[in-house]
């Protein structure tokens, strides 16, 4: 079946195709098995009647930093597992901006070992009883193997990604339980831990790889991943104002401090630290992911502190997933969800795995976590965080600056003015039925139809 946008008569629409402006689109419809695809273009005819979607240019909110996924190491091992040319089209397919390409924009960084390593690490692992608070044994180690290569290739093809690090866990050697999962960091090792991050995003420097921003701890409240660490928000604000703000402040770093980075069920967390002024004036803005709680959430940590900025950083998808589930909930509560609730940067979890989810961690590692793409040698499979991140990152690009829309329950939405001044929506029908509808903006009105969970960007 033919998928049709288009709903007036063609008659009719032929009166004005020359007077109006083209809406390039870009579908996604699961349910008629429709991906990523581009359609024929339609175009804005004079207005008529109350349009169901209004676009005010007039109103601008936060700016966009990217969209993207993690680099963890086992997508850097499935990477360079591939031929050289395989992978330079997969990463170009990925990382580019041109036809087909998705335009990833943002990735993070574990700093060490996430859950999603073949084995646990740190950048200082020192025999039992060992301590080294000067770094003086700081090694990049296992990231100068896979994270560091495929980095500089995605870097040759998007010299501009911003890049964010996070770390599951400090050097067991610091840790209360001198385990790699959960524990609590000794408060007598705040300042070689300071400095420990320090050394991160400096070794990198000298890599050729600029961090743009660190996360203080990945899930802060979730000590049950191999690795991982308990840091209550009372520590992390300590941490934060005596030691880490201080250390890279003498470092004359420009890299971001950005703390929580867990789920939207405690917003009280970071707005308690932000109401420490002596901790807030070294921080950025706070990360969450959606795995409990409301994405509305975001907002009450914008309305207490709007200086400060907003990042969602990670969700996953359960293999082996179902795009008919998977694209629209994700697309409703992150692509759109997230940034109307003023995040600047949707990120899927993960980048890449193979057909089994490896690697993993034993002890808390994740064991069904789907990668954006499926790797097993050369052979490549998009799934839903593929298609989920593309719905927005080659049209909504760093820079741009998110405008007002009005939104409903049926039909969801969110809309970006680009730094040339392109516009993109992004919109997606949940309602059981398909929908016709009509998108206003500067006194002129566009048609579209979608299926049941399709979503569509309308660029122009």
């Amino acid at each position: 079946m033919r998928y049709r946008f288009l709903l007036l008569p063609i008659l009719f629409f032929t009166c004005f195709v020359s007077f109006g402006q083209k809406v390039a689109v870009w579908l996604t419809d699961p349910s008629q098995n429709i991906l990523f695809q581009q359609q024929a273009d339609l175009s804005f005819i004079k207005a008529a009647g109350n349009p169901n979607i209004t676009v005010d240019p007039k109103q601008s909110f936060q700016t966009i930093d990217g969209f993207g996924f993690t680099l963890n190491g086992g997508s850097a091992q499935h990477l360079l597992n591939m031929g050289a040319a395989q992978r330079k089209a997969l990463l170009e397919e990925l990382f580019g901006t041109k036809g087909n390409q998705i335009g990833t924009s943002y990735l993070r960084l574990s700093i060490g070992a996430s859950d999603l390593n073949d084995s646990v690490f740190s950048y200082n692992d020192l025999p039992n009883g060992e301590t080294d608070v000067a770094m003086q044994k700081f090694d990049l180690g296992q990231d100068k193997k896979d994270i560091i290569p495929v980095l500089k290739e995605i870097l040759s093809i998007n010299p501009k990604i911003k890049l964010m690090g996070s770390p599951w866990s400090p050097p067991t050697w610091m840790k209360t339980n001198n385990d790699t999962r959960g524990g609590s960091l000794k408060p007598e090792y705040y300042a070689a831990y300071a400095l420990y991050l320090v050394k991160y995003v400096t070794e990198m420097q000298k890599q050729g790889i600029a961090i743009d921003a660190i996360t203080v701890q990945n899930e802060p409240l979730h000590p049950g991943n191999n690795p991982s660490l308990l840091m209550l928000a009372k520590d992390q604000a300590e941490f934060v104002k005596k030691h880490l703000g201080p250390a890279f402040k003498k470092a004359k770093l420009k890299t971001k401090i950005i703390i929580y980075d867990h789920n939207a069920d405690k917003p009280e967390y970071p707005i308690s630290i932000l109401d420490d002024a002596e901790a807030k004036q070294y921080i950025d803005g706070s990360a969450f992911h959606l795995y409990g709680g409301k994405i509305e959430a975001l907002s009450k940590v914008h309305e207490a502190h709007p200086d400060k900025n907003i990042y969602f950083t990670e969700q996953w998808v359960g293999g082996p997933g179902n795009i008919k589930t998977d694209f629209p909930f994700h697309v409703e509560h992150l692509i759109i969800g997230a940034t109307r609730n003023w995040a600047k940067t949707v990120l899927e979890w993960n980048l890449a795995a193979n057909s089994k989810y490896e690697p993993f961690t034993d002890r808390g590692g994740c064991t069904s976590c789907l990668g954006a793409v499926t790797i097993d040698g050369n052979e490549v499979k998009r799934n839903p965080a593929y298609y989920i991140i593309a719905q927005a990152a080659k049209f909504a690009r760093p820079g741009a600056v998110r405008i007002a829309s009005n939104s409903s329950k049926e039909l969801p939405n969110v809309v970006f003015r680009n730094t040339d001044g392109k516009l993109a929506m992004v919109v997606i029908n949940r309602s059981k039925e398909q929908k016709n509808f009509t998108v206003g903006y500067n006194d002129k009105t566009v048609q579209v139809s979608l299926n049941s969970n399709a979503a569509a960007t309308l660029v122009w």
